[in-house]
């Protein structure tokens, strides 16, 4: 869906990550990790 251009999902993406490092991961390096990831 992401793929798709349901961009929304991408926050969602980041959303996740975040809560599963309870908050400690770098939003920044999130972002881009799951940009290249997602870009693929």
């Amino acid at each position: 869906e992401y793929k798709a251009g349901k961009d929304k999902l991408f926050g969602f993406f980041v959303g996740q990550v975040m809560k599963a490092t309870n908050g400690k991961a770098n939003p920044k390096l999130v972002n881009r990790l799951l940009s290249e990831r997602l870009s693929n």
